[in-house]
């Protein structure tokens, strides 16, 4: 009786094709069954195929999983009239056309998924298992995403930043916490928490993550003063063993005497996490000495730029890196800065004598790199090579590090924001340089922690509508990706809205920074015009 009622309560239609099917074989009904419900095969046919043996995602599974952004028959028109062809034209056309199965976070408004992110990035504190290369973390921490399942140094300031703006300051002080930590046993921070890192570190954000700290504590005060004492001390130990070459660990003497630094690494061997790029590599720069191609790779790779035309010979391909040789503006300012935050620390703890021998260094230092990291005949701030004994042609976002530490000149400034406007500024937010090398850190390639380098900078300096019109251009990127695929990614092609490429590894999904530096931004006065609610229909 109650199967009766059941059967009853359908529709005509459907009793209809019930007594259909059952004049069919199983194998029958299930086809006939499938092929009302229109699967992706039936509903897309052409571009599902295309889609599949194009190998656009690497599980198969992954496109039939999509959600229609619009009616099938209207996805299918626009591929008809648009065909696109290849691996990237098709997942372009598939990102604008279908949504990700990722849940709320396809729902929720770019702030919204931002702040959603950050327990998906968190991690708890950290024991390590034996022959495990991660390294030990007493408190809790925020890795980047992706493939990237560590706590890296300089990303770590640009995630803070997001962490700040969400009100997340317990992470902020964890995290602080665990470099400190690292310090004390190390003796730096390396490039990431893992024992492969160690032998060098990235660049030193460690005095700027500290003025994101709320803390009143004197002994923790203490503490954190000891621990950019003995960064410091890590970066300036070359001064020691500076021989007739003129370099040391992370010291170059310059030709007038004065001391200002490089990137280096300690060891001189393929790196464990690019063993065979590295080798192919140094195969490529033969008969050039393989050890000292491992070095330079290292070097770039501590730069946090790995890696850019910048640190090459040519200015083209990795194989004539010379990282070792380029003195480079961006690490010196930040130098620069570091000095002045002890300085200014040890002033404020009552240390007189600290705080004036810092300040020494730090006027020191800025004489230096007026004299050898400012080219006065070209208008701009430069990387230095050591083998030319001159400026570096290169033009890159580097250029606004002094501006965002505060050690420019007002001419200086002006010079610099006229050269962003005219060479660096890009439809979607900052070039990294203006060389199209295929290289990650090139153009067409744009960066989270460069974009705030150069907002903070030029506002800094009074150039408020460059420096907004960059920070609408970046949330404009951002959002509209987002619009279109639910993700953040770690760069962002700045000339066309996509996600970035070239680099080692696939773009990355995540990701820290991304989410630190457009988080911040959101609250920017005038950045609402630029969020992008919806994707854009293709033109």
């Amino acid at each position: 009786m109650k199967t009766s009622n059941c059967v009853l309560a359908l529709p005509l239609l459907s009793l209809a094709l019930i007594g259909a099917a059952a004049d069919r074989s199983p194998a029958d009904r299930a086809i006939t069954v499938s092929r009302q419900a229109g699967t992706p095969a039936d509903l897309y046919g052409p571009l599902f195929r295309a889609v599949q043996t194009a190998h656009v995602f690497a599980d198969n599974k992954t496109f039939v999983d999509l959600i229609p952004r619009d009616r099938p028959e209207r996805i299918m028109a626009a591929f008809a009239t648009e065909k696109p062809s290849g691996r990237a034209a098709l997942a372009a056309f598939v990102a604008r056309h279908l949504a990700g199965q990722d849940g709320p976070s396809q729902k929720l408004s770019l702030r919204a998924h931002i702040k959603a992110l950050w327990p998906v990035l968190a991690r708890p504190p950290l024991a390590v298992v034996p022959g495990a290369s991660s390294l030990p973390l007493s408190d809790a921490y925020v890795v980047a995403g992706g493939r990237f399942h560590e706590m890296y140094y300089w990303d770590s300031y640009f995630t803070m930043l997001g962490l700040k703006a969400d009100g997340e300051q317990a992470l902020i002080e964890s995290m602080l916490a665990n470099f400190v930590s690292m310090i004390d046993r190390y003796g730096h921070i390396p490039n990431g928490t893992r024992n492969y890192y160690l032998s060098r570190s990235q660049p030193p954000f460690f005095a700027l993550m500290m003025d994101l700290s709320e803390s009143h504590d004197p002994a923790l005060d203490r503490e954190r003063l000891a621990a950019l004492k003995a960064e410091y001390g890590y970066w300036m130990a070359g001064a020691a063993c500076l021989g007739a070459d003129g370099a040391c660990q992370h010291v170059v003497k310059m030709p007038d005497g004065s001391l200002l630094n490089r990137y280096w690494d300690a060891r001189d061997t393929p790196r464990d996490e690019s063993y065979t790029q590295d080798v192919e590599t140094a195969r490529k720069a033969a008969p050039r000495a393989a050890d000292r191609v491992y070095r330079d790779l290292r070097a770039g790779a501590e730069s946090g730029w790995d890696f850019s035309s910048r640190w090459f010979r040519d200015g083209k391909t990795a194989a004539t890196i010379q990282t070792t040789d380029i003195v480079p503006i961006d690490l010196n300012s930040l130098l620069w800065n570091l000095e002045k935050s002890i300085a200014r620390r040890c002033a404020a703890a009552g240390d007189t004598d600290c705080a004036s021998a810092f300040e020494a260094r730090a006027d020191a230092r800025k004489a230096a790199i007026s004299t050898y990291l400012w080219s006065a005949q070209d208008g701009r701030f430069a990387d230095w090579n050591r083998v030319t004994t001159a400026p570096t042609p290169a033009i890159s976002a580097a250029i606004l590090y002094p501006l965002f530490v505060g050690l420019a000149t007002g001419a200086q400034a002006d010079a610099t924001a006229a050269l962003t406007a005219a060479r660096l500024v890009a439809p979607g937010g900052l070039r990294t340089t203006t060389d199209p090398t295929g290289e990650q850190w090139d153009a067409p390639n744009g960066w989270a922690p460069l974009l705030w380098i150069g907002v903070q900078g030029l506002a800094r300096y009074g150039k408020s509508d460059l420096a907004d019109d960059l920070a609408r251009r970046w949330i404009g990127t951002v959002s509209r990706f987002y619009a279109c695929t639910g993700r953040m990614v770690e760069k962002y092609d700045v000339e066309r809205g996509h996600a970035g490429g070239g680099g080692e590894y696939p773009v990355q999904d995540g990701f820290g920074w991304t989410n630190g530096v457009t988080r911040v931004l959101l609250d920017r006065p005038g950045i609402d015009p630029a969020i992008a609610t919806r994707c854009p229909s293709p033109n």
